[in-house]
């Protein structure tokens, strides 16, 4: 299938590794152009000559979500490097664990500003180029907390629940400009944050970090943990084309993890 998104600009957030490097990869290899963006230099630059070594087309600036300025600086610089944005990936880092009712207010606003306003104001500064060109494509890595709340996650479940509801009501107002709005929703995806919680939870119960896994796997129904190509390539697909009339939606990728319908 071809996805049709050769020479589209995407700006990838949170991409100098886990998720959203990989998503970033995946895209590159569509043919799509891509900007990565992470607080840490070395990392974007290290993935972006990789991305050119597989043949892709990749420019980075390091910047912090955290800081208002950041979205009109991002927006800046991939217009400048590759052009207007045409595939919007809103990914963010996660909250610190714990339970909802010992969470201190202060980390929650830090946090809102980091995960939720850095999010819905990269997105307005984008969709007015994505309407004047009648194309956009704006895809949110959430979390399966969004449907079914992860134990001792009590921010995270807050915080994403929150962009679900932002989500929708964007698709609602942008469907008919030709830009998609859609959250992907990963379960128990292997990345280097999975193995942060696994190893949490390991130091908490006195358990093995295998025997801590074991137990996870045993509540997916695909009894393993997804990979980060496997991720990527449905937000590849939700980014393509052919997607064109998939908007206001939540797609999981979690391996049956979820239990409702």
């Amino acid at each position: 299938m071809d996805f049709g998104i050769r020479g589209k600009t995407a700006l990838v957030l949170a991409s100098s590794g886990g998720l959203g490097l990989g998503i970033a990869r995946a895209l590159a290899a569509e043919g799509a152009r891509v900007f990565l963006t992470g607080r840490t230099s070395e990392k974007l630059e290290r993935a972006v000559a990789a991305i050119e070594a597989d043949g892709g087309e990749a420019a980075w600036l390091a910047a912090d979500l955290a800081d208002p300025a950041t979205p009109g600086k991002l927006e800046a610089a991939v217009r400048g490097a590759l052009g207007p944005v045409d595939i919007l990936v809103n990914n963010t880092g996660g909250p610190p664990p714990g339970r909802m009712s010992d969470a201190d207010l202060e980390v929650i606003a830090t946090q809102f500003r980091a995960m939720v306003l850095s999010v819905m104001a990269m997105t307005a500064i984008v969709v007015p180029a994505m309407r004047k060109t009648g194309w956009g494509r704006i895809i949110t890595v959430g979390s399966s907390g969004v449907e079914q709340p992860i134990p001792k996650l009590g921010i995270s479940n807050a915080l994403r629940a929150s962009l679900a509801g932002w989500s929708k009501s964007m698709a609602t107002d942008l469907a008919a400009d030709g830009i998609t709005v859609n959250m992907l929703l990963p379960g128990r995806i292997h990345t280097d944050r999975v193995d942060q919680i696994d190893g949490g939870a390991a130091e908490r119960s006195g358990k093995s970090l295998e025997e801590v896994r074991e137990a996870s796997r045993a509540t997916i129904p695909a009894g393993r943990y997804g990979s980060v190509e496997e991720f990527s390539a449905v937000a590849a697909f939700l980014a393509s084309a052919p997607a064109s009339y998939v908007t206001g939606s939540m797609v999981r990728c979690d391996g049956g993890l979820i239990r409702s319908t």
